[in-house]
């Protein structure tokens, strides 16, 4: 069975993967090696294609809740604490980055109300008529993404209350209720179609590849993974009469995909692949013309799949990863679940806030202009001081918050919900 409780380790090195990538992929683009000819510039290009990933494992992790209320029938997950945590995740490591962005390169703008408002509620990708060039404010520019993030955290309620209603009109079995949600989850990736529709009709509107809409479909496949995973402990259940099930495709399928975990990473280079060819968009951020942005949407969807379904549905293993060796896509666990991985997948988040700003920091102290610079003689200090800011701010901002978790909006410490585990058949 997929281990749909507690921590996973590997989903951390998946994290660290993510925010290397865009790091990659934002010290090539300043420097212009991603906007070179070449097989190398559209490799570094595809960096930044790291992004659903993040999406995914979002989509993956959050939604869970409202699986086990549509799938058992249960009471709906406490919004208020939901979105109380999800505040502390996000907002104070991310204010002091924005605050210390702001200070130094946008001095004109720190007697507006207004331009510290829209920055600090990352609600600034909605100003049509910015005060910045490019996806941000100076050093802030990868942050349109935390704030799709954010706002999809804000939705996720609603769409857990509806998925939850339209799965309880399904039937009486978790098998009718899982595919009902699924069919919900479909129906989300193809409102993300056709939120495309007035980003370029009846004229571009290049501002709205910054907002959620757009990204749906990418949260989609962690979220479907979330309900396989659920799904795969109450297939069938009492099927035979007596509370138990026979092996079910929902099954086999959780067991298929992370032992043939090679095959699915694969795949997923092809799609990374794809994606750093002209059909997948041109090189700058966001992509130009409807069926493009189509075919560059089915390919983050398709990467971010094949990369986080051999994870999020592998089996729990007691005593911690298996040997490089043992077979069965176990080499890809024992990878991402390898120490050096889940101590960058702590400090990801770190790592996706400090990247810019020591970008900036350092070039310049070297004096070198936009798309002019060495690639390599930037992403060694530039990594390296991203990954110094991202352990500090993990020690003395991210792990300080966590002692709040408990605690509701109103200050009082909440006791803890008694735990479940997950059905057997």
């Amino acid at each position: 069975m997929p281990q749909v409780r507690g921590h996973i380790e590997a989903l951390d090195g998946l994290r660290a993967i993510a925010a290397l990538m865009v790091l990659v992929f934002h010290v090539g683009f300043e420097s212009g090696a991603a906007l070179r000819p070449g097989v190398l510039g559209a490799l570094i290009a595809t960096g930044e294609i790291g992004v659903p990933l993040f999406f995914g494992l979002s989509g993956l992790l959050l939604f869970r809740p409202w699986v086990r209320a549509a799938l058992d029938q249960t009471p709906l997950p406490p919004v208020r604490s939901y979105l109380w945590r999800r505040a502390l995740r996000v907002l104070p490591a991310y204010w002091i980055v924005a605050v210390v962005a702001l200070l130094l390169w946008s001095r004109d703008h720190l007697d507006s109300v207004a331009a510290w408002v829209e920055v600090l509620t990352l609600t600034f990708v909605f100003n049509t008529d910015p005060w910045w060039v490019g996806t941000g404010p100076y050093g802030l520019g990868q942050m349109w993404s935390l704030s799709v993030e954010v706002f999809f955290y804000a939705l996720l309620p609603v769409i857990g209350l509806l998925t939850v209603r339209a799965a309880g009109r399904a039937g009486t079995g978790p098998d009718a209720r899982a595919r009902r949600m699924l069919l919900c989850l479909a129906a989300m990736t193809a409102l993300a179609v056709l939120a495309l529709v007035p980003q370029y009709y009846p004229e571009p509107r290049p501002y709205m590849y910054s907002w959620l809409p757009r990204c749906m479909g990418m949260f989609a496949v962690g979220m479907a993974l979330a309900v396989l995973g659920e799904w795969a402990w109450r297939e069938g259940r009492g099927s035979r009469g007596d509370g138990t099930a026979d092996d079910g495709p929902v099954r086999r399928l959780c067991r298929t995909l992370p032992r043939n975990a090679t095959l699915c990473w694969s795949l997923a280079g092809i799609c990374f692949l794809l994606a750093a060819t002209p059909g997948g968009g041109p090189r700058f951020a966001g992509v130009h013309g409807f069926w493009i942005s189509v075919v560059s949407m089915a390919t983050s969807m398709a990467f971010a799949f094949f990369v986080i379904a051999p994870v999020a549905l592998r089996a729990e293993r007691p005593g911690g990863p298996p040997p490089w060796r043992a077979g069965g896509g176990a080499w890809l666990e024992a990878l991402l679940a390898h120490r050096v991985m889940r101590y960058l997948g702590r400090i990801s988040y770190g790592i996706f806030l400090w990247q810019f700003v020591v970008l900036y920091l350092w070039r310049g102290f070297t004096g070198e202009d936009i798309f002019e610079g060495s690639f390599w003689l930037d992403l060694v200090p530039v990594t390296l001081g991203t990954l110094v800011l991202a352990d500090l701010t993990h020690r003395f901002v991210e792990r300080p918050s966590r002692r709040w978790y408990g605690r509701g909006s109103d200050g009082r410490r909440k006791r803890p919900a008694p735990r479940q585990r997950p059905p057997v058949n």
